[in-house]
């Protein structure tokens, strides 16, 4: 099976591309570094010859309200208008737990773009919703800090490895389309606030964390179920990933 990986060579795509190809599949990286931009289009025709599956894993480079919209609302619709032409068969994407339960957070909004072009495109799809990576609280820790105060709410959430997302997703992209929503998450539910607190100071980081409830989460309001998995009742399935904070923590120092 000829599988692309737009986004290939990130955090989560190189690993999918790395576990695919370990299972015997033609795998490929498909990203700006190996000559393919989804935004602009450049590449993509040569990249999907050929390809049955596009795994799409891509970050945008701005997390700002307008640009992250015209990320993905452009890269997606390049991406879909290519899979057409090569007959790709299933279109795997990667996108967030509470995307749809989130519009006043520009970049949820982004996401909601996404699976909405991926659903109408007519392409067999599966989008696959996961909570937030473990890898990304330090830069919630740091956006959130002021001198040597880090202020954070104790939203609830239920992170997860990005190698399980990996995981996840190369799963995902050997099986049948589902033409709708998985979720993955980590195996337990987790405060934010004690979540940096933990990793702080697992690095020695002399930062205090300060427990705000009213500092929300990038701008947007959340409650306890804003974050964690099981709140959609039209998610197709559930998954969870192995890997506890306590067990990442010890590789994270």
């Amino acid at each position: 099976m000829r599988i692309v990986v737009i986004g290939g060579t990130g955090l989560v795509g190189r690993k999918v591309v790395e576990l695919l190809q370990e299972r015997g599949h033609d795998a490929v990286a498909a990203s700006p570094s190996t000559g393919v931009d989804a935004v602009t289009g450049a590449g993509l025709e040569a990249a999907l010859a050929g390809a049955d599956v596009v795994v799409d894993t891509p970050n945008a480079p701005s997390f700002e309200d307008g640009p992250v919209l015209e990320f993905f609302e452009r890269s997606t619709t390049n991406l879909v208008a290519a899979e057409k032409q090569a007959g790709v068969r299933h279109h795997v994407v990667l996108s967030i737990v509470g995307t749809d339960r989130l519009p006043d957070i520009g970049y949820m909004r982004a996401k909601d773009a996404q699976e909405r072009i991926v659903r109408e495109s007519g392409i067999p799809f599966t989008i696959v919703r996961a909570t937030q990576f473990f890898q990304f609280i330090q830069t919630l820790a740091d956006a959130a800090s002021q001198g040597d105060t880090t202020i954070l709410s104790d939203v609830l959430m239920q992170p997860i490895a990005a190698a399980d997302v990996s995981a996840a997703l190369a799963e995902v992209a050997v099986a049948e389309a589902v033409n709708g929503v998985i979720e993955i998450a980590g195996p337990e539910p987790l405060r934010l606030d004690d979540l940096a607190r933990r990793l702080l100071a697992v690095r020695g980081d002399s930062r205090t964390v300060v427990t705000e409830p009213a500092a929300g989460y990038f701008g947007g309001k959340v409650d306890d179920r804003s974050l964690t998995p099981g709140n959609d009742p039209a998610i197709t399935d559930q998954r969870f990933g192995g890997t506890t904070y306590s067990r990442w923590l010890e590789d994270a120092r």
